[in-house]
């Protein structure tokens, strides 16, 4: 089953009862949600005034439910997972620890490939030129050696948004993309704990300030749906410039967002744990294909 997104922006005191999130009013102590644990993916916290139990962290990390805290900007700042996601978890995590550097090239050749792709089709969708984007996809080095990914972006932003700089901060679309591409991390991080492997230890980002290189590794070719969905909410006629909840309550459709991978249309978040779930027989020997959605 869909693992559910439970997005939080108002005060409130969350407990658990009879393996239930219950969502209830601090002032009037009336219950407004009642969710079953087992059916979360993520829960997301945007209001200062959010209270919770340790037994309600206690029973959805049992559940594998990512926790996402958000910060003054409403931006999503702390990510919560369990330690271990996999029963085989120390096995799998010693082969990715010992993954080669040609592995490693190789396995960000096609993670760069499939980035340029999915760029490509958002463009296509929108009746833009993006005839440049299939040379460059084809001229993918080991490694991308030539630095692809970077040349791509700078035509691909000049062709989605008029006069565009991406920034961390900054006013829409910046906003919605930062909140977009903060919520898709968090996604990806969850499916590589499911999978037995560990965020940190990338195949490309290798910073040592930054505790999820392999997520920031494996969302750039889900990054355009994030993209997409910005341009969506964009033209939408309830659309403003600013993070509201309903830009957000738009942007947190990327979990259930249907999406093609291995000929199928599946759910974003069911696509994740197939990539991260081929990715992990990349690092054991099994398989040297990583599998990507194809729009």
């Amino acid at each position: 089953m869909l693992k559910r997104t439970i997005y939080i922006g108002n005060p409130a005191y969350l407990k658990l009862k009879d393996n239930q999130l219950k969502i209830e009013d601090p002032v009037t102590k009336e219950v407004k949600g009642s969710v079953p644990v087992e059916d979360m993916g993520f829960l997301v916290l945007d209001n200062p005034q959010i209270t919770l139990s340790h037994p309600v962290i206690l029973a959805l990390q049992q559940q594998n439910v990512a926790i996402i805290s958000c910060d003054e900007s409403h931006l999503p700042l702390g990510l919560m997972l369990p330690i271990s996601g996999h029963v085989e978890h120390s096995e799998r995590l010693k082969h990715q620890i010992n993954c080669s550097e040609p592995l490693r090239k190789n396995l960000w050749k096609q993670t760069v490939e499939a980035k340029i792709f999915q760029q490509k089709e958002v463009l296509r969708k929108l009746d833009l030129d993006y005839t440049p984007l299939i040379k460059y996809m084809n001229e993918v080095k080991s490694g991308d050696s030539t630095n692809m990914e970077g040349i791509v972006a700078q035509y691909y932003w000049g062709k989605l948004f008029d006069d565009f700089t991406r920034e961390r901060k900054g006013d829409a679309p910046n906003n919605f993309l930062n909140f977009g591409y903060a919520v898709l991390r968090s996604m990806v991080a969850r499916a590589l704990v499911s999978s037995g492997l560990h965020p940190t230890i990338g195949i490309f980002h290798r910073n040592k300030y930054n505790a999820y290189c392999l997520a920031d590794d494996i969302m750039e070719p889900y990054r355009p749906y994030v993209d997409g969905l910005v341009v969506d909410w964009m033209n939408h006629p309830e659309s403003t410039h600013i993070l509201d909840k309903p830009a957000k309550a738009h942007l947190l459709q990327l979990a259930t967002k249907d999406v093609y991978i291995n000929g199928l249309q599946r759910p974003l978040m069911t696509a994740l744990s197939i990539t991260t779930s081929s990715l992990c027989k990349c690092f054991t020997g099994e398989s040297r294909v990583i599998h990507y959605p194809m729009m």
